[in-house]
């Protein structure tokens, strides 16, 4: 099961972002939690300095945009 976490304040691209993932994620069929993350010293825990980011597995994605859906199954996929 992969791990997915959208990190940001709530802002509208964060919620697209979170919605995109989950959209990309449920049609690649894979097993999977998302979750958001608003905490800043969450946030900046992992090193992000721009948001929205996504998280996959711990590991930093990418920072600072919104990706269009198949860029987003490469990523998650």
């Amino acid at each position: 099961m992969k791990e997915l976490k959208v990190l940001g304040p709530g802002c509208p691209r964060c919620n697209q972002l979170a919605a995109a993932v989950d959209m990309a994620a449920r049609q690649l069929g894979i097993e999977y939690e998302l979750t958001k993350v608003t905490d800043i010293g969450e946030i900046t825990g992992f090193g992000v300095m721009l948001t929205p980011a996504l998280v996959i597995d711990g590991e930093v994605a990418f920072q600072g945009k919104v990706p269009t859906p198949d860029e987003l199954k490469e990523i998650i996929g």
